[in-house]
């Protein structure tokens, strides 16, 4: 506690300190984990630990590696985001912060990474423009600032939001690029509840045209938030998730996060 305490204060008082836009209550919000060194760095968002431990730096999306797959086709930037990592973290000591599910199914360690100076690394990487953010409904912590961060670079252009590749879709282009990971902006024409699923249609044609379905059980997380699904009628959102073919394109939605109210 003392040393959590410590690194708050560096924050807050030491200028041009781990990058002083961190906000004040940010380590407030994680549980405050173990450290260790980084030995190994596997690609932009996975690294090793000393103790043999992989952390899959939770809430973030590096372009990927295909790390053995067969026929995997290496994303734009894969290694230029593997090296920004290696630079901010190898060989370093880092402190794991926690704010939800704590192992994913590949027993991976899914922690928010912070150096020795209390630089958070899923902050400096979105900032950089060398990752976007990608959460999941068991852990959602901090994902309103990581959006922030990913907003500047993407204004800005840096990093991957140079590159067509990573472009920002509307409803229409969305079509070309099912079975990917994509952020899709566009206009709410209308909401539905069908057999306690909830959909936001993008077109007049839901058989065709871009959707977002929520299931009830998802749902839940919204309705907790005080969100009726009438709320999205007529909004320009942008949503971020695997694009999927299913009467048209369409992002399954687990959690309120993956969808920004772009205009009221």
């Amino acid at each position: 506690m003392l040393r959590l305490r410590f690194v708050i204060w560096l924050l807050i008082c030491l200028p041009g300190t781990a990058h002083a836009e961190v906000p004040q209550d940010l380590f407030g919000a994680l549980d405050h984990g173990p450290r260790a060194v980084v030995t190994d760095v596997v690609d932009g968002d996975t690294v090793v630990l000393d103790n043999g431990r992989e952390v899959r730096l939770v809430g973030i999306q590096a372009p990927k590696l295909p790390l053995g797959r067969p026929g995997f086709e290496k994303w734009p930037l894969a290694d230029a985001s593997k090296a920004a990592l290696e630079k901010l973290v190898l060989g370093r000591t880092v402190t794991l912060a926690y704010g939800g599910a704590r192992v994913d199914r590949y027993n991976r360690l899914l922690a928010h990474l912070f150096t020795e100076d209390g630089t958070w690394i899923q902050g400096r990487l979105l900032g950089d423009g060398m990752a976007r953010v990608y959460s999941f409904p068991d852990n959602r912590a901090l994902v309103h600032e990581m959006l922030a961060r990913e907003g500047h670079a993407r204004e800005a252009r840096d990093g991957i939001w140079a590159l067509p590749y990573y472009v920002v879709l509307d409803t229409e282009a969305s079509a070309a690029h099912v079975d990917r990971f994509a952020l899709v902006e566009g206009r709410v024409l209308e909401t539905a509840r069908v057999r306690g699923r909830t959909f936001l249609n993008f077109g007049p044609d839901w058989r065709t045209d871009f959707t977002i379905a929520i299931s009830a059980k998802n749902w839940k997380s919204f309705a907790a938030q005080g969100i009726s699904h009438e709320d999205y009628a007529g909004r320009r959102v942008r949503v971020r998730g695997w694009l999927k073919s299913r009467n048209g394109p369409m992002i399954d939605v687990t959690h309120p996060e993956q969808i920004e109210v772009l205009t009221q």
